[in-house]
């Protein structure tokens, strides 16, 4: 069987490659695991689908490769263009969430995004071969990737790249885009096949990791507080770039979870896996230590009325008992080693933790193929004519809130449309 273009991955970058590879007059082939595709758009934002971010700066981006190219991609396609692709191009229309600054569709359903996809795929006449797994790739006759016999015959002698699958069946065509996502919920269909594929080619893979996925305590020191929740701003000092966020912060019977945590929560895998620890600091309230300071030098309240207006009860009370301060005690009254402990707890908290969830709820995968390996206004592969990478397979992250689909979006389109208009590829 030969194909123009394979697109290996059915996902959102998967899909926007193949549908712009199509239009431009290429005869596309998309290889997708599962019996469906797209599993990941249709559990994101709750089954809402957060399409992209309201606004999206390149700067919150994370990656160990080159920043330069990390922004270069995702300038080609600004998140206007983006929206204007969903709504005047799919026809689904996308509304504001103020509280969050997420696009949702109007529909609040993740579906209605999948299916507006796959529909717009089958108009443009991609082929979808579901229940397809790759095995691996290779040029010519060296076989890469997990192994395994290519055919050599007529397609496959003038074709580029041959695609060998599970079922023991080979593909071959003049361009190959590699969209297989990285380990993330690995139950919508990652296991990290991409990067096998890109390591047996030659390119530098840098070690995978999980991110945006929820930190845990054992013992659960405050399991108590489990389902109490409430915007915070996290801090993580860093000697070159101090990272903060702020947003929901909820506690679980294991540990800690919300958007607020998810988005530094890379920062504390990364450490545990060095065998060290990076410290993460909690501003429970709007107010700073300065701030505080003051509120608890003022007035002759107690300090549990004046707490109160601020924090969850059941968090007070926890954080009044860790701090040995009696809820009923003046504030004129507290001594100076108190209010020290106090502030300190208010606004600059030690978040303690052990380990995290890992891939299983992680919402996306940190490292991947080095971007410097990739041709930013192409997403070809600088090693490989004909071979192209998009996605989460590519060393770079967004925090939550549709940046990680802002970037599967936009490196899939110039994927697809590098592959789509280029020639046939040398072999």
């Amino acid at each position: 069987m030969h194909a123009d273009t394979i697109v290996v991955g059915g996902g959102a970058a998967g899909f926007m490659a193949a549908l712009f590879a199509a239009r431009g007059g290429r005869r596309v082939t998309l290889l997708e695991r599962t019996s469906d595709g797209g599993r990941k758009i249709l559990i994101s934002g709750g089954g809402r689908c957060n399409v992209l971010p309201s606004r999206f700066d390149p700067s919150q981006y994370f990656t160990d490769s080159s920043p330069n190219i990390l922004r270069n991609i995702l300038r080609s396609w600004p998140d206007h263009a983006q929206r204007a692709f969903f709504e005047n191009d799919l026809g689904l229309q996308l509304e504001l969430e103020e509280e969050s600054g997420k696009l949702f569709p109007v529909t609040h359903r993740a579906r209605d995004v999948r299916d507006r996809l796959v529909r717009a795929l089958a108009d443009a006449g991609v082929e979808i071969i579901f229940d397809a797994t790759v095995r691996g790739i290779d040029r010519a006759s060296a076989n890469v990737g997990d192994g395994g016999d290519g055919g050599d015959g007529g397609d496959a002698a003038r074709a580029s790249w041959n695609v060998q699958l599970t079922s023991g069946d080979a593909l071959t065509t003049h361009a190959v885009i590699i969209a297989t996502g990285g380990l993330s919920v690995p139950k919508t269909g990652s296991d990290g096949i991409g990067f096998r594929i890109a390591r047996a080619l030659g390119h530098t893979v840098r070690d995978a990791y999980a991110a945006l996925t929820p930190l845990t305590m054992d013992p659960p020191l405050y399991g108590s507080l489990a389902g109490v929740s409430f915007p915070v701003t996290l801090h993580v000092p860093q000697p070159k770039r101090p990272f903060s966020t702020h947003g929901g912060f909820l506690f679980t019977h294991v540990g800690y979870s919300g958007p607020s945590v998810l988005d530094v929560s890379h920062f504390a895998v990364r450490a545990l896996e060095r065998g060290g620890e990076q410290s993460i600091h909690v501003q429970w309230t709007e107010r700073n230590e300065a701030e505080w300071e003051a509120a608890l030098r003022e007035g002759n309240a107690s300090v549990g009325t004046i707490l109160r207006r601020d924090l969850p009860e059941r968090l007070l009370d926890r954080m009044l008992a860790d701090a040995q301060v009696p809820s009923a005690r003046a504030v004129p009254q507290l001594r100076k080693d108190e209010r020290k402990r106090l502030v300190q707890m208010l606004a600059r908290f030690p978040l303690p933790y052990t380990g995290h969830e890992g891939y299983r709820k992680a919402e996306v995968t940190g490292g991947g193929v080095a971007l410097e390996e990739i041709d930013a206004r192409t997403m070809q592969s600088r090693l490989h004519p004909g071979l192209y990478f998009c996605g989460e397979v590519l060393d770079a992250f967004g925090p939550i809130g549709g940046y990680n689909f802002a970037w599967a979006w936009a490196t899939g389109r110039l994927a697809g449309l590098a592959a789509g208009t280029s020639g046939t590829a040398d072999s």
